[in-house]
């Protein structure tokens, strides 16, 4: 179909729509994909497969000129806005119905300044990309835990991660950002300018304009980290579990301890035999070089019982923040609901393990990450994020395949929520937070006490609410 034909199509059928795409295309250098562009099924698919909405319109971005055309439009015709970075987060507010998707995917600069160490990195970028390029000198930033993220939503969002107790969350290391606000202004937000806006982006979520490039303060690690990795059998899910929280509890802020309970993936370096039954994960990173003060710090870690096997070993932090990228396909269908805790009571325990037992697929999961160490040090108000002083996030995550399993797997994730929050602090991590339904009674549990603050930023900086949509998003 030719530009005329679609431009024809478009109108007949939204004929607001077809004034949008046509000053669009007189401005922007990036492509604009309306629903009749052969591209069209490609561009508006996320990550996850159980997201499938229908933009009017992708405006795909080349930089940050394009993104300032974009809103600058959609402040003229209002068309409901979503923003998309990597593309990979949980609950796909990246794309939204019938509205205008600002695309950042092809947004992917990044340059590394090893004397400063500083990264400066597009909002298309994935934490992979991005790795890749500070590993060149030594250098990394917190990142999440599976490669293909994009820094965007993750930082946005708080930014759990392998190495956060001895760094800090992703956006704990946020220096400044570029950022086009409601009115089409580009502005830098950092300590002195913009600090509202600064303070927001690290951990508010969505909503406060378009981020289009993020600095970042790097750590010296790797290019080999040592890992501490451990198979149990399930039957001893509950002592494992137990065992584990009493070694965390007297763990170094160097080592980032989680444990999953889970199915054996078809990974090579796993026994055949032992390949889709259910075990515990015990997992953990040092953050500095591998040395005998990283066996040491990591030792308590593997000495939780008799393991089915020892997977410990000295790895490339590459390979690590990339290993479980293969176990979360593209397109499969997810579901993720998290609790922050400050203890991890024995009676909590056996709720995590009864309602892990009721798995409804072997992709589903349950992970129990740890906090403290650096997460914590910062000051309670210094960031949107709102749970510092929790100890650990769990998370019900379900992944499955067919759609016909769609309402048992996300009632598992809600149901084993439900029986968890008793025992928790009710704070939810906005990254793992449900989908859009889930979003209006988790605004609370979401920002807590900040959640006044982020609207006072949201109204100075878009009076007129143009991002108001993508702020009510998990």
């Amino acid at each position: 179909m030719s530009n005329e034909q679609r431009a024809a199509s478009t109108a007949a059928a939204e004929p607001g729509i077809a004034e949008i795409a046509d000053q669009l295309r007189s401005s922007l250098r990036g492509e604009v994909i309306d629903r009749g562009h052969p591209g069209y099924d490609e561009a508006r698919a996320v990550w996850n497969g159980l997201i499938d909405r229908r933009p009017a319109l992708v405006a795909r971005c080349s930089g940050t000129t394009d993104v300032v055309d974009a809103v600058q439009v959609a402040r003229k015709h209002r068309p409901v806005v979503s923003i998309r970075g990597g593309g990979h987060q949980v609950a796909g507010s990246a794309v939204c119905d019938d509205g205008l998707v600002i695309d950042l995917s092809r947004m992917k600069g990044v340059h590394v300044d090893p004397a400063a160490r500083t990264a400066r990195a597009q909002a298309g970028v994935t934490w992979g990309e991005l790795d890749r390029e500070t590993q060149l000198f030594g250098l990394a930033t917190p990142g999440g835990e599976i490669s293909v993220t994009g820094i965007a939503g993750l930082t946005l969002g708080g930014g759990l991660g392998l190495v956060m107790r001895a760094f800090g969350l992703s956006c704990d290391t946020l220096r400044s950002l570029e950022i086009v606000t409601a009115d089409g202004t580009v502005r830098t937000a950092d300590r002195d300018q913009e600090p509202d806006l600064l303070w927001a982006a690290r951990g508010g979520g969505r909503g406060i304009g378009v981020v289009t490039s993020f600095e970042f303060g790097l750590h010296p690690l790797g290019p080999e980290v040592a890992t501490a990795l451990m198979l149990h059998p399930y039957e001893r899910a509950e002592a494992v579990l137990r065992a584990w929280r009493d070694a965390t509890d007297a763990t170094p802020e160097t080592v980032t301890p989680e444990i999953l309970l889970w199915s054996v993936p078809p990974d090579p370096a796993i026994p055949q035999e032992l390949h889709g039954s259910s075990v515990v994960f015990t997992a953990a990173v040092y953050a500095g070089p591998p040395c005998a003060e990283a066996t040491t710090a990591l030792a308590p870690q593997r000495e939780l019982g008799p393991p089915l096997i020892d997977m410990s070993a000295t790895v490339p932090y590459v390979a690590l923040q990339s290993a479980n990228d293969g176990l979360f396909p593209d397109g499969d269908r997810y579901f993720m609901k998290s609790l922050f805790l400050d203890e991890l009571t024995d009676e909590a325990i056996r709720t995590i393990v009864d309602w892990d037992s009721r798995r409804p697929t072997p992709e589903s999961l349950t992970v129990v990450r740890t906090l403290g160490g650096a997460v914590a040090r910062v000051g309670p108000d210094d960031s949107a994020f709102a749970h510092r002083s929790a100890r650990y996030n769990v998370s019900f995550d379900s992944g499955w395949q067919d759609p016909a399993l769609d309402e048992a797997a996300i009632g598992w994730s809600r149901s084993a929520w439900d029986a968890l929050k008793p025992f928790s602090t009710g704070g939810t991590y906005v990254n793992f937070a449900g989908l859009g339904e889930d979003a209006q009674e988790l605004r609370d549990a979401v920002f807590g006490s900040h959640e006044e603050r982020l609207e006072r930023i949201r109204a100075a900086y878009d009076p007129e609410g143009l991002f108001a949509p993508a702020a009510r998003r998990p």
